[in-house]
């Protein structure tokens, strides 16, 4: 903890060297999760703000700022002098105050082998206006923590949940919190009624009413020694107060069962706070925990829980298309694109599981399958089969599946930014940019691509063979290089991203690349090298990709 401290107050020292505001125009920020993004509330622009970044070696935390120009798809990094030091996994919240106030409360620091953690309980505002950060000091607030839920609600602050981990235990949350924005003083409510499990990780909105949704989250217990059981919450919560939200009003714990369609059990998903009282659920994973490992189900899907009615329904991509077939089928197509209502009254159609042989270029044979879940009905599909050959539904774009994504919500528009996923062992971290109108729901639009070469493993003990793997694993030169040696050696045919021979299959590997590399390793083994998965993982998404279009 000590050490730490002293880490922490280094970076400090380095930070307080800036005395002047410095905006520059800069490239997409690098791959992170944990951070969090918030929507400006006066100009069309997205705050990025921390988030961490591991290789396979080292934990790097951030404490940059990145604001994201709307309009112009560009990005420019601000740098204030004395931020908050460098964290992940804190929370912020915007408030329109004098020009726009994003506050920030708590968030932990990791050593850089990832082993010990800092918790912090320190509250930041950053004047959006001024560009000035300012530390808030004051007493009575909750203790150090991660994974815990901020909302803006009324003119009060209200945390909830989170966790605390240490080298030798750890503690998850469900105490609640209150920081008045006008007299700057911390509270801690003591609702009456059966309230939620201590949880990290939960989705937490506001009502139009002041009261508080919890929904959802992850927490874990320790049932012998080293053994831990981890416990993914799928139950929901509102918390009100019969007053007007001031710190001497009475709150109050009740159990929500909504109706409509839940979200499959999942941890890691993020939420933001949509249009017409529907706050939203974004990805996640569900660990499947063996004695040995954890194998997880990563997931991009959108569910919207609708406020008012109490019900939750699954966000169907309509597409683009969908509009001229509903005019096509007159009275009947009408009758059922009610928009959103349509969504919450219809069922969630069941996936379709294509099967496909792919031969690779050795010879191996792969028996492959795709789960595609499509929100058309098969009639509605067999009607637009010829509007299908255009390879429209085989080049839908969207976020690969992914937990611990940042979202914001502007003008009806969802942006989902980054985040992580697994494959085997290995963590990819990512730093694409999409974003999807929430109204319309026809089509997520790719505003800033992954770049392959940004990936960087290190593993800590590796063979001389699966060493030579890695090398230039940073995109410098010798990736590059490396790559186009290999595809000389097979004869010109495609063996990197960085690549291809033809554009739009290139932008289809790219979105899907890591899918087909758990697919191919699933088939082949946990023994098989790495070239030889990425080998047989770039035949099988080219033999799919053709086949599609």
């Amino acid at each position: 903890q000590e050490d730490l401290e002293a880490l922490i107050a280094e970076f400090q020292n380095l930070d307080a060297k800036k005395t002047q505001v410095i905006e520059s125009s800069c490239p997409p920020p690098s791959p992170r999760l944990n951070g969090s993004l918030s929507a400006h509330p006066e100009k069309d622009e997205l705050i990025l703000f921390g988030g961490e970044y591991f290789n396979g070696q080292k934990t790097y935390l951030y404490n940059e700022l990145y604001v994201y120009n709307i309009r112009k798809n560009s990005w420019s990094k601000v740098e204030i002098p004395n931020p908050p030091p460098r964290r992940c996994a804190h929370q912020a919240a915007v408030v329109p105050t004098a020009g726009g106030q994003l506050w920030v409360f708590g968030g932990e620091f990791a050593s850089p082998n990832g082993e010990q953690f800092y918790h912090y309980k320190d509250l930041w505002v950053l004047h959006l206006a001024t560009k000035t950060w300012e530390q808030i000091k004051a007493s009575g607030g909750p203790s150090g923590r991660s994974g815990h839920r901020m909302v803006a609600c009324k003119r009060q602050l209200i945390i909830f949940g989170g966790f605390h981990e240490s080298a030798r235990d750890y503690i998850y949350y469900n105490d609640v919190y209150a920081f008045n924005l006008d007299s700057f003083t911390w509270s801690k409510l003591a609702p009456s009624g059966i309230g939620p499990a201590p949880r990290s990780g939960c989705q937490m909105a506001t009502t139009p009413e002041g009261g508080i949704i919890i929904y959802g989250g992850y927490s874990k217990q320790r049932i012998k020694k080293d053994v831990d059981k981890g416990t993914l919450h799928t139950d929901m919560f509102l918390l009100k107060t019969e007053g007007a939200g001031r710190e001497e009003d009475k709150w109050a714990w009740s159990r929500l069962n909504p109706s409509g369609v839940k979200p499959t059990p999942r941890s890691g998903f993020s939420v933001a706070i949509g249009s017409n009282n529907r706050s939203l659920l974004f990805g996640g994973v569900h660990d499947e925990e063996e004695e040995e490992s954890i194998e997880g189900d990563f997931f991009n899907d959108i569910y919207f829980y609708d406020i008012r009615k109490n019900r939750w329904f699954p966000g169907q991509l309509k597409g683009p298309k969908s509009e001229k077939r509903k005019r096509r089928r007159g009275r009947q197509g009408e009758a059922e694109g009610a928009g959103d209502e349509e969504m919450e009254k219809q069922p969630p159609q069941g996936p379709v599981e294509i099967v496909k042989e792919v031969v690779a270029e050795d010879g191996t044979v792969m028996t492959i399958k795709q789960v595609i879940s499509g929100p058309a009905e098969e009639k509605e599909r067999s009607e637009s089969e010829e509007d299908e050959e255009d390879g429209a539904l085989g080049q839908q774009v969207e976020p690969c599946p992914r937990s611990n994504a940042m979202l914001a919500v502007k003008h009806g528009v969802l942006y989902v930014y980054g985040g992580m996923f697994e494959v085997g062992d290995r963590q990819f971290t990512l730093s694409d940019l999409y974003s999807i109108d929430l109204h319309k729901m026809e089509e997520w639009k790719v505003l800033v691509e992954m770049d392959p070469k940004a990936q960087e493993w290190l593993e800590e003990s590796e063979s001389d063979e699966e060493e030579d793997d890695m090398e230039g694993a940073e995109g410098g030169e010798e990736e590059e290089e490396s790559s186009e040696e290999e595809s000389e050696d097979e004869g010109g045919e495609e063996q990197h991203p960085s690549v291809q021979p033809d554009e739009k299959h290139a932008d289809y590997l790219s979105r899907t690349e890591q899918y087909w590399i758990k697919l191919a390793r699933s088939n082949m083994g946990p023994d098989a090298k790495e070239k030889k998965v990425v080998k047989v993982a770039h035949a099988m998404a080219k033999t799919f990709y053709e086949d599609s279009v």
